[in-house]
């Protein structure tokens, strides 16, 4: 009850006042292409953020009991990443720095994008440092811009838009669990048919970067303005691992991307308008069949599609967005797999072939005459939506900004979490821990140079 009159809250505040910084910009061009004749050769530019997180979370409760306040008496919901160690954590959790420009005055047409990452978080895991961004994008053709390399690809508005100007610390739980796709680096080389494709041998082995919503590939796109409306358009095709540069079988991604946005003024990040979107991804991936490292290889589709709408028009701004895949579902209550187990071992449910679901509906006030932005969301994970295993997780979260200046501000926030396996009785099998998830605070400070 009390979950739902705080969802209540924040879903009459996302929608009533709902301006700040996630605007409805056109990230396709933002950050695909450099004004044409006026670019400079090389603009050097990044940001960092350091943050506090606390999580109030109470230990678990399932076989075995929390004794003596050990970490790993707490699964993952419990613990900060991207460690997951602690229940509290101060983290320079992104230090990014990169070069953008033209081939001005060679070529105006041709522009380049390049991007590295030195923070602390799940991009670098097993690196002090990793390349997010390279790519070059071709202007030379009409209505059809060529982008090829390392770079996002279309998909949902919280992967597509520029981190730094994202108005929250942390991301929906939809789009973590659904959207930022973990790969394994746990293999093998086996045959299987007339190819040799690697095999998982452990089954929490996820030491590999996540995917940062980025392929490499190439795409095509562009956009068409039509009075006071812009639409835009993206095709793209890539290898479906992530940031790895290398191909890790003969399956490739297709991503599709649409977009109509009435605009109402402003220009780049900061563009007053409204936006309506939808997308489209659809892969394979090579993995065990059972999803506990000891079964046969085995090929399963990875879909993943969605639509939403932003508005902004200040002082108000409002999103939402709804999201659903089928294959390649990630549970697990330690270092993310495919495959969850009983305290037995056994398989008991698994992601390779299941589905979910979820969305979110948020808002933003930035108060007239002051620095400061009041921000109100809510957001619904829907995860094996047809097993037994079935899991619901739930958060509202209540923040605010303080906008020193345009280029440094600080986020607070407070999550309230409900996290459930809905065919399970409180405190029986899974929600022997989720029960003792509870609220999370974070703070976190963004500086763009």
């Amino acid at each position: 009850m009390k979950m739902k009159k705080i969802a209540l809250a924040c879903a009459c505040a996302g929608m009533t006042v709902l301006a700040g910084q996630a605007q409805a910009a056109n990230w396709l061009m933002l950050q695909g292409t450099e004004p044409e004749g006026s670019a400079g050769r090389a603009k050097v530019w990044g940001f960092v953020q350091a943050q506090y997180q606390k999580d109030f979370s109470d230990g678990n409760a399932g076989p075995g009991g929390c004794a003596g306040g050990a970490s790993d008496c707490y699964i993952p919901p419990k613990l900060i990443g991207p460690d997951l160690k602690s229940q509290s954590s101060f983290n320079v959790n992104r230090a990014r720095i990169g070069v953008r420009g033209a081939n001005f005055p060679l070529d105006g047409k041709t522009n380049y994008f390049f991007l590295a990452e030195f923070g602390n978080n799940a991009i670098t895991t097993g690196s002090a440092a990793r390349l997010t961004d390279a790519s070059v994008t071709l202007n030379h053709i009409p209505g059809a811009r060529v982008r090829m390399g390392l770079f996002k690809t279309p998909g949902p508005e919280e992967g597509l838009q520029a981190i730094h100007v994202f108005d929250y610390v942390n991301f929906t739980t939809v789009t973590n669990q659904l959207m930022l796709e973990r790969f394994n680096s746990g293999f093998s080389g086996t045959d299987v048919g007339a190819q040799t494709i690697p095999v998982q041998t452990s089954l929490n082995t996820f030491d590999r970067p996540v995917g940062a919503f980025r392929d490499v590939g190439i795409q095509v796109f562009d956009a068409f303005k039509q009075r006071d409306w812009e639409h835009s358009y993206a095709l793209m095709v890539g290898n479906g691992n992530g940031l790895n540069f290398g191909d890790n079988d003969s399956n490739k991604d297709w991503y599709a991307y649409w977009s109509s946005e009435k605009v109402f003024g402003g220009k780049g990040a900061r563009r007053e308008g409204l936006k309506m979107f939808a997308w489209y991804q659809k892969g394979k991936r090579t993995y065990d069949s059972v999803g506990d490292g000891t079964g046969t290889l085995k090929e399963f589709d990875r879909k993943r599609m969605g639509l939403g709408v932003k508005y902004l028009k200040k002082p108000f701004r409002a999103s939402a967005e709804y999201m659903k895949g089928d294959g390649m579902i990630f549970v697990g209550p330690d270092k993310s797999s495919y495959a969850f187990k009983n305290p037995a071992g056994a398989v008991v449910a698994s992601g390779l072939e299941g589905k979910a679901n979820g969305w979110y509906v948020e808002g933003g006030w930035y108060i007239p005459g002051t620095k400061w932005e009041i921000d109100a969301r809510y957001d619904v994970y829907n995860r094996l939506t047809e097993q037994n295993f079935e899991m619901k997780f739930q958060t509202a979260t209540l923040g605010a900004q303080y906008h020193f200046n345009k280029k440094t501000r600080i986020n607070m926030e407070y999550s309230f979490r409900d996290f459930e396996a809905v065919n399970f009785a409180s405190g029986a099998g899974p929600n022997a821990n989720l029960d003792g998830v509870k609220g999370r605070a974070a703070i976190q400070v963004t500086a763009i140079y």
